[in-house]
């Protein structure tokens, strides 16, 4: 009676694990399928627009005239101001009340 009890037990569970796992099965593929569909999706959009931006660049290489704008040219860089007497004193006050030098 025993065995009896537990093949039926066995049996059960096997009548609703396995359309369980089907069902589960089949939803796993349906989404790695929609994942890899997107994945073919972005691909095939980033090559058209690799390929739009390279069709840019040319034609504005081959349209662009020969008469550019030259080059703008540089300022030349200015000299620091001198340093504020009032600070260089406040400085030096200040390493006189340390003791030691505060920088």
């Amino acid at each position: 009676m025993k065995l009896l009890w537990t093949l039926a037990k066995v049996a059960i569970v096997l009548v609703l694990a396995i359309p369980v796992g089907i069902i589960l099965l089949g939803t796993m593929f349906g989404l790695l399928g929609a994942l890899i569909g997107l994945a073919f999706v972005a691909l095939r959009v980033a090559i058209i627009a690799l390929a739009a931006y390279g069709v840019f660049r040319l034609a504005a290489w081959l349209l662009r005239g020969r008469d550019r704008a030259p080059a703008p040219r540089q300022q030349p860089v200015r000299e620091l101001p001198p340093v504020d007497p009032y600070y260089s004193a406040a400085m030096r006050e200040l390493d006189r009340d340390l003791g030691e030098p505060a920088r």
